[in-house]
């Protein structure tokens, strides 16, 4: 009796092993086992060993999920913001030279002379000053008188008044090559006909002092104050 229980479970131990080993062997399939159908991880870094017949359908899930290494960001560059330029300084706008001066012979010369008074040259000082750093193209100096008197001799004395002044401002340091005298006697009047009615009286000759002077026009612009443009 004994022996036939041994056999019929001996019979059925033969029956269900194969089932379990298959099922053992199906579930670690592709991966290295030890003799009690566990799975071989590595000594060193725990990852279930794979054999040969490994799929990643078979994956058991013992292998730990790779670590994701850290992406190193790229250096962040800062940017720079390149300053603003400096706007140029507006220049000083250039200032505009007496265009035309009009000197009374009267203050300037004595009756019938054409030699300048003290007065006369205090009074072209003060356009040498104007003229001080200044650029300019050309000085014109013209000489006129009234209408008493002969056209010849008028003429030679606008002249001479027209030469004197150009003289005294090349004495006080403008250049000559930049001025010109020239003498008009009676011919550009100031006063119109009709103004100054009557003979040579005092009151008729102070009616015309208008027609007695000594024009200075200057052509060109001087810079800001103290600034040295040459001549």
């Amino acid at each position: 009796m004994t022996s036939t229980s041994s056999l019929i479970l001996a019979g059925v131990a033969a029956a269900l092993w194969p089932g379990m080993s298959l099922a053992q062997d199906t579930r670690n399939q592709g991966y290295l086992v030890d003799s009690n159908g566990n799975i071989v991880t590595s000594a060193t870094t725990g990852i279930c060993v794979r054999d040969s017949d490994w799929t990643p359908a078979r994956e058991a899930g013992c292998n730990p999920e790779p670590v994701k290494k850290a992406e190193t960001p790229a250096p962040r560059i800062p940017t720079v913001t390149p300053p603003s330029p400096r706007a140029a300084p507006t220049p000083a706008p250039a200032k505009t030279l007496p265009q035309k001066i009009n000197f009374s012979a009267d203050a300037l010369f004595a009756f019938n002379s054409s030699v300048l008074k003290p007065a006369g040259r205090t009074m072209l000082d003060g356009l040498v000053r104007e003229l001080n750093g200044a650029r300019y193209d050309a000085i014109l100096v013209t000489g006129h008188t009234d209408r008493f008197g002969k056209t010849k001799y008028n003429q030679k004395l606008s002249e001479r008044r027209a030469h004197a002044v150009r003289d005294y401002l090349v004495s006080r340091g403008i250049p000559a090559n930049r001025i010109r005298a020239a003498g008009k006697g009676k011919t550009q009047p100031v006063t119109k006909a009709g103004d100054c009615p009557g003979g040579r009286t005092a009151k008729v000759i102070a009616c015309l002092q208008p027609d007695r002077r000594v024009d200075v026009e200057v052509t060109g612009t001087k810079g800001p104050e103290g600034e040295n443009q040459g001549s």
